[in-house]
């Protein structure tokens, strides 16, 4: 069996699939020889004018260039240089009409002709097989040379393909199937040498075993000529094809000489195989011999308009209207002028569109020689265009996914296999603009793979500069941290220093607790924004002065009597403590006195009612106390059921047992001497001495009325006249303001004799602000207690008088006498509670005993006092009036019949019943209130 290089050999062919045989209209241009034209009036030429990028370019408007002179540089991606195809100047530099069917504008160079024709100077080589290849290649590459059969594939690229793939055949494509078309035709024939010497050129660059050389049959004088001029050569191989449509293509021609069939998407190199047109190696040979550029190339000028129909050398910028005019073109109605053939070529859309390098042929047919298609029509599914394709596609099912823009499918099926032949649409009895819907449909999936690449691209750099800003943040936070670290390791360093030079200076400058006070003082006041002058010396010296006191009041508290360190406090603390609960008890007993001979006056007397006035007024000193617990209730209850007459000597005995109490507290107060001025005392230790000796003050008083609270109560030994216990009544009234205001000089007594000390105290201690604080509170609650002590000791006092008359309701008097010890009670817990909300006002103050200001604690605690004094007396009022509003009722007669002594005396336990439950709770209530003080 033969080897397929045998076959080639022997000439042996194959077939592709499909095709068809539209009439060739070839002889209409054949019969004359390549003509000339003269040159145009300017010339157009696109920046652009094969695939790949546009060049750079090397002129500007106004410069003069001559024939051959290259007007752009190449630079990357495929990309080929522009000549001046003459000589002549510079015109203008701007977008023009492009040669493609919508003619979009290109930048173009417009080169406006001086007529002289004048070359450029060139370079032409004598032996190219002396040269490298790659200088070869660079010769054709600054040539401009691209693929002059339609594609415009750069020719440098597919030359240097040998380096990354061995060529095993080089094919010659000169079948040159279109209709009409005759370029290929006539340049074989005129110039068959020439194109030889360009296959030699690709021969040495790429090293083939055979050179192929595609010519149909219906051009037997091209066959006789190439054959003639590549007999010196054996390895150029000539060979004759039937005529069939699209043999010219390249897929197509490889498959017809070697039988190769180049993969879908691939391209002729991955089967080893390379092709050429003949315009194209025409061109290298002229690059390389002669040293010229393509400025020009062969196209043929055919139709039924045209006169002189015929192939002409055209410079590449010429206008397709200055080569119809110079062959004579007649326009009809309707008139078509196509580029390209009638298979493959497009209607221009202006005849003001330059010729380029993939042009090779100018069709202006008349309206019978190229019928105009028809309306589209639905398809009939005749399965026509299937069996004309070369490529063995499904025209039909393409023409419905890109009507339908389902791009993934039209790739699925391979849509850019179609090579645009034309052969579908050609058989289609619907006539349905197949290649039309194709192009569309592929010029979209490219637009979108170029979004796609540019969106890949974007995101890319994104990402690059991300990562690079990312790394310079880095880099910065390095260098901040190295700094840093050296700073903190200088930092360090000079912190050492400084510390042991800190220990030295605080071990020179320590100083004692008294000192580090008046400096916590000097902060103080700083922080409140007063400036002083620095007294520290001053303070120093004033410290060491009452050392030496205390030291001194030491010595003497020692010497002492053991009563007076009892109490397990300090000597000092003690007899400054004895002294003023000295004078405290001292000023107590006279009250008492006053109280007393008050009362004794009138008890002279041999009066009844002066006698029952009197005995009104003991009672009462009798039961003001703090508080009444459950005994003093009993005792009351007691006295209610007992004989008046024994009730008359137990109140009698009661009074000389308070009278001896008073006087046994007055006399031993006064054999002390007050020793407040034996030495210059210091502030503080008075304050703290003074809010003792108010504590003390206050217990005795306690036990005194506590020791006059154990005596039973008593009631009248008589039933007295109801007029009498009015001025009764109303005599206990007055004793109760009295009283209260004498507590109430007695609170300020004790208050004001510390005021003076702490008010000039120059580094007051905030924590007997606190403590003076808390006993101005202490003296409210007293003052509301015995206040409202006093109205429920006059109301008692009034009740036995009212209850023992003989015309007086037992029920309506012991309703009246609720209703006033509830009236009372509620004033005195209203006077209570305000005495409790001024003092808790100052309270945040005392808490935050270290920042206090003691003149502001001071004046706190005056304010309290205030308030305690004003609420006492408005208890005391509503008492009076609660009594003053009662009295009236319990005097007039009642109308009812009078009562036996049975029931007076059960009208009287329940009223004092009521009374001592009344009173128990308001103890219970005042304890709560100490217990949260």
């Amino acid at each position: 069996m033969e080897t397929l290089l045998e076959q080639i050999e022997h000439g042996k062919l194959w077939q592709f699939p499909g095709g068809i045989h539209p009439p060739e209209q070839k002889s209409v241009s054949n019969q004359a020889s390549i003509g000339r034209i003269p040159l145009p009036d300017y010339l157009v030429l696109p920046l652009k004018q094969h695939i790949g990028a546009n060049g750079q370019l090397l002129v500007n408007k106004g410069d003069s260039v001559r024939k051959g002179q290259p007007l752009t540089r190449p630079g990357a991606n495929w990309s080929l240089p522009v000549h001046a195809p003459t000589s002549g100047v510079i015109s203008d530099i701007k977008p023009m009409p492009s040669a493609h069917p919508s003619a979009l504008p290109e930048l173009s160079i417009v080169l406006t002709p001086d007529g002289e024709d004048k070359w450029c100077e060139l370079n032409p080589v004598a032996d190219y097989t002396q040269l490298d290849k790659q200088a070869l290649i660079d010769i054709i590459h600054h040539a401009g040379i691209a693929g002059m059969g339609g594609a415009g594939f750069p020719t440098y690229v597919k030359a240097d393909s040998a380096k990354h793939k061995p060529v095993e055949f080089l094919v010659v494509n000169g079948v040159e199937c279109e209709p009409y078309i005759t370029a290929d035709d006539l340049l074989m024939r005129e110039h068959a040498e020439q194109i030889v010497q360009g296959i030699e050129i690709m021969q040495h660059l790429l090293n083939p075993q055979y050179v192929l050389v595609g010519i149909e049959t219906n051009k037997p004088e091209a066959i006789q000529a190439m054959t003639a001029a590549a007999a010196h050569n054996d390895k150029i191989l000539v060979r004759g094809l039937p005529v069939k449509y699209p043999s010219g293509g390249e897929k197509q021609l490889i498959q017809v000489l070697t039988s190769k069939e180049v993969p879908s998407g691939g391209i002729p190199a991955d089967v080893g195989v390379l092709v050429q047109n003949v315009g194209t190696l025409f061109a290298v040979s002229e690059a390389v011999c002669k040293g010229k550029p393509l400025i020009e190339r062969v196209v043929t000028v055919t139709g039924n308009t045209i006169q002189t129909p015929q192939n002409v050398w055209a410079l590449l910028g010429s206008e397709i209207k200055h080569l119809l005019t110079c062959q004579g073109f007649e326009p009809v109605a309707e008139q078509r002028v196509i580029m390209g053939g009638p298979m493959m070529g497009f209607t221009l859309p202006t005849v003001r569109i330059p010729v380029v390098k993939t042009t090779n042929c100018i069709l202006a047919p008349d309206n019978q020689e190229l019928a105009v298609v028809g309306p589209e029509q639905a398809c009939i599914r005749c399965s026509a265009c299937a069996d004309a394709c070369p490529q063995t596609l499904l025209p039909q099912q393409l023409q419905w996914f890109a009507k339908g823009k389902e791009y993934d499918k039209l790739e699925e099926h391979n849509l850019f296999d179609c090579i645009e032949c034309g052969a579908c649409a050609y058989v289609c009895p619907s006539e349905i603009p197949l290649v039309q819907y194709y192009r569309v449909a592929k010029a979209e999936i490219r637009e979108q793979k170029l979004e796609k690449v540019k969106a890949e691209r974007a995101k890319e750099r994104f990402e690059a500069r991300k990562e690079r800003l990312e790394r310079e943040q880095e880099e910065r936070q390095n260098r901040h941290k190295r700094s840093a670290r050296s700073n903190t390791r200088s930092a360090e360093q000079s912190d050492k220093v400084s510390a042991a030079m800190e220990r030295v200076k605080q071990k020179k400058d320590s100083q004692s607790a008294v000192q580090a006070a008046i400096e916590r003082a000097k902060a103080k006041k700083s922080a409140d924004g007063t400036l002083e002058p620095d007294n520290s010396e001053v303070a120093l010296e004033r410290a060491k002065r009452k050392e030496k006191a205390r030291q001194y009041k030491a010595e003497k508290d020692a010497q002492a009597t053991p009563e007076m360190h009892a109490g397990g406090e300090g000597s000092r603390k003690d007899a400054v403590a004895a002294a003023i609960a000295r004078a405290k008890a001292k000023k107590a007993a006279q009250q008492n006195d006053a109280t007393e001979s008050s009362a004794t006056a009138p008890a002279a007397s041999d009066d009844p009612r002066k006698a029952a006035v009197a005995a009104a007024i003991a009672r009462a000193k009798a039961k003001k106390a703090a508080q009444q617990d459950d005994d003093t209730a009993q005792s009351s209850s007691d006295a209610g059921t007992e004989d008046p007459r024994k009730a008359a000597v137990a109140a009698a005995i009661a009074r000389a047992k308070a009278k001896k109490a008073a006087k046994d507290t007055e006399q031993p107060e006064e054999t002390q001497p007050v020793e407040t001025d034996a030495e210059p005392e210091d502030p503080r230790k008075a304050a703290v001495a003074a809010a003792i000796a108010r504590a003390k003050a206050k217990k005795a008083a306690k036990e005194a009325e506590q020791s006059d609270e154990t005596q039973p109560v008593e009631t009248d030994a008589e039933p007295e006249d109801p007029r009498k216990a009015a001025v009764a009544a109303a005599i206990a009234r007055a004793k109760a303001k009295k009283a209260a205001k004498e507590a109430e000089q007695q609170a300020d007594s004790v208050t004001d004799e510390a005021q003076p000390v702490e008010a000039d105290a120059e580094p007051e201690d905030p924590r007997k602000a606190a403590v003076a604080a808390a006993i101005a509170r202490a003296k409210a609650k007293k003052a509301a207690k015995e206040a409202e002590q006093q109205a429920d000791t006059v109301t008692d006092e009034a009740q036995p008088a009212e209850a023992d008359a003989e015309p007086e309701d037992p029920r309506k008097a012991a309703v009246a006498a609720a209703i006033a010890r509830a009236k009372a009670k509620k004033a005195a817990k209203e006077a209570e509670q305000q005495a409790d909300t001024v003092t808790d006002e100052a309270q945040p103050a005392e808490a935050d005993a270290e920042p206090e200001d003691p003149r502001k604690a001071a004046v706190a605690a005056a304010i309290a006092r205030a308030k305690a004094k004003k609420a006492a007396k408005e208890a005391e009022q509503q008492a009076d009036i609660e009594l003053a509003s009662s009295a009236p009722e319990q005097e007039s007669p009642a109308n009812d019949a009078p009562l036996s002594a049975e029931e007076k005396r059960q009208a009287a336990i329940k009223a004092a019943v009521a009374r001592a439950k009344a009173k128990k709770q308001a103890a219970a209530k005042d304890q709560e209130g100490n217990d949260l003080s």
